[in-house]
């Protein structure tokens, strides 16, 4: 490829550049218009260091707490503990401040918005039959105000979300019948904005949604298996958050048939973590053993994707002495009705080192450091580099369009005395990310179909709990306890931001 050949490349013209938020971060307004509570409406504040808690009690008043990530035993339930402060209840306040929100991304020139729907605004409990009109007229205004600056919703369904009465009552997605109360929630979306939304995501981060949000009750699910299979030994943590995965998978290919009898333009992607994975040396035991942990995750996108199950998972299976209870039907379900695009998120990469402890998830996400790599503030390694390695391991794998729906860095951010904020750390990281994924489009002709960076506007981080791990072009004035005015502040990535979806990508200076 001559020098010539290279610069007259570009990105697509329709190419869609943009932001991401989720609802349980950003949105806020938790008990306003008719919403009911959600799981993660439980989950405390925390730091770097101190992980967030839920606190839990039985019928007896008898206390405990738990940590995030982790099931609440069986008997207990989650509570409200005064004096603790629940970031996800004000978020940064969406809920009142959609029309300023939505005109600074108009103003950055954003052609697309991720936003994802709150489950209890539109069904307060999960299993109700008839949704809540409030809560979906709430989402009507959001969208129209999207539309009427020319900017695409692409709008993820279930987005680490779970009605509080599902996960008391059914223990979570561990229960087969949660798929009914997802597709009822699916097709009240899908019916509601035929005509207004193409882009979708069914479900966010699949292969490590089996975590605090969607399972964080699950273990009362253990009372119902060992009700129902006298004799057995209940699955481990492990089992249960593979097969509540399973039954999110068949909700995903339900939930795509559906919506293409109901509009077949619409666009139906499932989205995954995908981060990448080194070896940490040429040693024949840490380029296998990373290979191995890489398939954890790929394992998910392989069902969506490709529509079954790869060859190897039998073998993820026997790790965790699991099981998977497969319907009949399930294999037919996910082989005709696959994805039409890949979504993924992509913050950082690990390094597998065989003499070193792996941080081992079912999700196959995390390993270890990687000496040659700057940090966050927080410890994310930094690799814009392995942006490209990944789009092309996906493209070369699944052979289907690909879209980037959550990048980026959390950083303490200054308010000068001015009112500006420079934010040059988040400029070069973004830029840096964007040019790999140039590389990607240009030179090795990998199709994305667009690039939205996490937390366009500043929310709380899901990880911590914290207000000043932010994400965004725009600064919320919000401190970690929850106090400030919302105030929305350009930061200087604000405007650099617009540079570069004003040129398509080619100003990243």
């Amino acid at each position: 490829m001559t020098g010539k050949e290279m610069r007259d490349m570009s990105f697509p013209t329709n190419f869609l550049w943009g932001g991401a938020t989720a609802a349980n971060q950003y949105e806020g307004g938790w008990k306003e218009g008719g919403r009911g509570i959600a799981v993660h409406d439980l989950m405390t504040d925390g730091t770097k260091d101190e992980p967030r808690r839920i606190y839990c009690r039985n019928d007896a008043g008898d206390e405990v707490t738990i940590l995030q990530g982790e099931c609440i035993p069986f008997g207990y339930q989650g509570f409200l503990k005064e004096g603790y402060y629940y970031p996800s209840h004000n978020g940064t306040d969406f809920y009142h401040h959609y029309k300023e929100d939505i005109a600074l991304m108009a103003e950055m020139g954003f052609k697309v918005y991720r936003l994802s729907v709150s489950w209890t605004r539109i069904f307060p409990n999960g299993d109700d039959l008839v949704p809540n009109e409030e809560g979906l007229g709430f989402y009507d205004r959001v969208i129209d105000e999207l539309k009427k600056y020319g900017i695409e919703p692409l709008v993820t369904i279930l987005h680490f979300d779970m009605p509080l009465h599902l996960a008391n009552v059914y223990g979570g997605w561990a229960d087969r019948r949660l798929i009914d109360f997802y597709l009822r929630f699916a097709r009240t979306l899908f019916e509601r904005w035929k005509d207004k939304v193409t882009y979708w995501i069914t479900v966010n981060e699949i292969n490590v949604l089996g975590g605090y949000w969607t399972l964080g009750l699950a273990s009362n699910h253990r009372k119902n298996q060992a009700n129902s299979n006298q004799g057995e030994t209940p699955v481990e943590d492990a089992g249960i958050k593979l097969q509540s995965i399973h039954h999110l998978l068949v909700a995903s290919a339900m939930a795509n048939r559906m919506a293409r009898e109901i509009n077949p333009d619409f666009m139906l992607g499932t989205m995954c973590a995908l981060s990448g994975i080194y070896p940490a040396t040429c040693h024949p035991d840490d380029v296998f053993g990373a290979y191995e942990f890489r398939r954890k995750a790929l394992m998910f996108s392989d069902v969506t994707m490709r529509g079954y199950y790869p060859n190897y998972a039998a073998s993820i299976f026997d790790q965790y002495h699991f099981k998977l209870r497969r319907e009949p039907g399930d294999d037919e379900l996910l082989r005709d009705n696959p994805s039409d695009y890949l979504a993924f998120s992509y913050y950082r990469t690990t390094a597998f080192d065989r003499n070193s402890p792996n941080t081992t998830t079912t999700g196959g996400q995390q390993a270890g450091p990687n000496p040659y790599l700057e940090k966050t503030p927080w410890g994310w390694p930094i690799d814009a580099r392995g942006l490209r390695l990944v789009l092309n391991e996906l493209y070369d794998r699944y052979q289907k369009p690909l879209f980037i729906v959550e990048n980026g860095m959390g950083n303490v951010d200054i308010v000068e005395e001015d009112g500006s904020i420079h934010d040059d750390y988040r400029i070069a990281y973004l830029r840096d990310h964007i040019m790999e994924m140039k590389k990607a489009v240009e030179i090795d002709r990998v199709p994305v179909l667009g690039y939205t960076t996490w937390g366009c506007v500043d929310l709380v981080s899901a990880g911590t709990g914290e207000m000043k791990k932010r994400y965004g072009f725009v600064y919320v004035d919000l401190d970690d306890k929850g106090n400030g005015s919302f105030k929305r502040m350009k930061k200087d990535s604000f405007f650099w931001y617009q540079k570069v979806i004003g040129s398509n990508g080619e100003n990243l200076g």
